[in-house]
């Protein structure tokens, strides 16, 4: 038990040490919540911004209860061990809480989703940790005389946001890459543990310290119990990764999801068997473009890796290479999905724009696929006019550049933003659509981009190999119109409101691809 009946020259070590841990767990929680959330409603600014909103209200208001209770107790170092054991227990109870009431929330808007989800999880805990900084600040200042209050104050609040900043990078550098959200969220419910330990007096410290002993070890064995068992494969330090085997259209595949979408079906047995339309529609339009046994492509984004693999087998004298921003998701590829090792096809792990750039410039590609939109969360700098200048800079000069977009059917402004800004570079862009994909009740399709010197041939195509399908390309003319021309935005480095131009896509967005 803290001793603060009279004023002393300093505030001791446990006081200042506490709150630094503290404020490091509530931030720590934070960042594991985008991670925790992710399986359900994706990675986005929407997101994080209604993460962070939550987090910031839970601490407010647990800061207002806090700062009210250290005025009217006279025993706050009770106060103290009973919250951080509260915190503990809120902690760990975050999760089960998020995977019992997601199932419930399927329809809603991500916004509301990720909301609800927010709330029921990190709302409390937050609150919880909230209410210790004021509490401990107090007992702080108790313990000196009036005269150095300014300088404590000052020592405490900067602890506080030294701790956030600690916090903050364990958990981003370390915590979730070395042992997953669940386990993240277990080491930060032991340590509001075991700090409570050292608030309770003696007989209280004993039998709470055998509670969370046996707390531990019942955890240990039974994680199901509150949902601490990861839904994932393989939590990295970008994705929630799972892998899934599955019957689609009669075949042997296998999918691989990274957080809560679909990216690729890889077909068990003939690696040209494309599923997905989009990915089909783009092989038929380079089928086209590039005939013989030699091409070369640059993947901007891995994924289940379902085309890099489809063409290595159709163009045995092709050179690939591939910029993947994660390695978790490229081993699983080899692992779990058919993908090949092959000399013609090179991995690097990375930024694309970055990789892109550093490629030789006197060795320049047919194709450039840009497959790094993860749902509606688009990296702006992968969409920018200043990027679009780069890829021509790679392309040769019969080249293509293919990107696959998924925005509305009916009211496609960033597609057709997108357009604008690629026609800034290149002299055809053209939007084409799966033709069963255009259907009056779909809020949300795949649109195919292609961008290059010459115009593809026709208003629409049919599959020559593989499934029997059809596309149809967009008029992008009439489109324009219906959005409005001063509803579109040209895209640079410097402003690209991708979000703003979905805003209508999320509010009325499904999960499925």
């Amino acid at each position: 038990m803290i001793d603060d009946a009279k004023p002393q020259a300093t505030v001791g070590l446990w006081l200042p040490l506490t709150l630094t841990l503290v404020s490091a767990a509530s931030m720590a929680l934070e960042i594991v919540a985008g991670r925790a959330l992710a399986p359900y409603v994706g990675m986005s600014l929407y997101s994080w911004t209604m993460i962070i909103a939550v987090v910031l209200a839970g601490l407010s208001i647990g800061h207002w209860v806090g700062g009210t209770m250290a005025d009217t107790t006279q025993k706050p170092e009770r106060w103290v061990a009973i919250s951080l054991t509260a915190a503990a227990l809120a902690t760990i109870a975050s999760l089960g809480a998020i995977r019992f009431i997601a199932p419930s929330l399927v329809g809603f808007d991500p916004i509301s989703h990720v909301g609800i989800l927010s709330l029921v999880g990190f709302f409390l805990p937050s609150a919880i940790a909230g209410m210790l900084s004021p509490l401990l600040t107090k007992m702080a200042l108790d313990r000196v005389d009036q005269s150095r209050h300014g300088r404590v104050l000052g020592l405490m609040f900067a602890l506080g946001a030294f701790g956030a900043i600690i916090g903050t990078l364990v958990a981003g550098l370390l915590l979730i890459s070395w042992v997953g959200t669940s386990g993240s969220v277990m080491i930060i419910a032991a340590l509001y543990g075991l700090l409570s330990l050292r608030f309770w007096s003696l007989k209280p410290r004993i039998i709470a310290g055998l509670a969370l002993l046996f707390a531990g070890v019942g955890l240990a064995q039974s994680p199901k119990l509150i949902g601490l068992q990861t839904p994932c494969l393989k939590e990295s330090a970008y994705f929630c990764i799972r892998v899934d085997t599955i019957s689609f259209l009669g075949r042997d595949s296998k999918v691989m999801a990274l957080d809560h979408l679909a990216h690729g079906i890889n077909d068990a047995k003939d690696p040209t068997l494309l599923l997905s339309p989009y990915v089909q529609g783009i092989d038929e339009i380079v089928r086209t473009r590039f005939s013989g046994s030699k091409l070369e492509a640059f993947f901007v984004g891995g994924g289940a890796y379902t085309l890099p693999r489809a063409w290595l087998a159709s163009y045995p004298e092709g050179r690939f290479v591939t910029a993947e921003l994660d390695p978790q998701v490229t081993k699983i590829g080899h692992e779990k999905m058919w993908l090949p090792k092959s000399n013609a096809h090179k991995i690097i792990h990375g930024d694309a724009r970055h990789i892109l750039r550093n490629q030789d410039i006197n060795h320049k590609f047919d194709v450039i696929f840009g497959d790094a939109f993860h749902d509606i969360s688009i990296p702006q700098h992968l969409v920018s006019d200043e990027f679009h200048e780069l890829v021509k800079s790679r392309l040769k000069p019969d080249g293509l550049y293919a990107i696959n977009v998924v925005d509305s059917l009916k009211t496609p402004r960033f597609l057709l933003s997108l357009v604008k800004t690629l026609k800034l570079q290149f002299p055809a862009v053209e939007v084409w659509l799966d033709i069963d994909q255009v259907q009056p009740n779909d809020s949300r399709v795949t649109w195919i981009i292609i961008a290059s010197e010459r115009e593809t041939k026709g208003r629409r195509f049919t599959a020559r190999h593989g499934f029997q399908r059809q596309w149809v390309r967009g008029p992008i003319k009439l489109m324009t119109e219906v959005v409005g021309v001063e509803n579109l935005i040209t895209l640079r480095d410097d402003f690209a409101p991708v979000d703003r131009l979905l805003a209508g896509l999320i509010l009325n967005a499904d999960t499925a691809e």
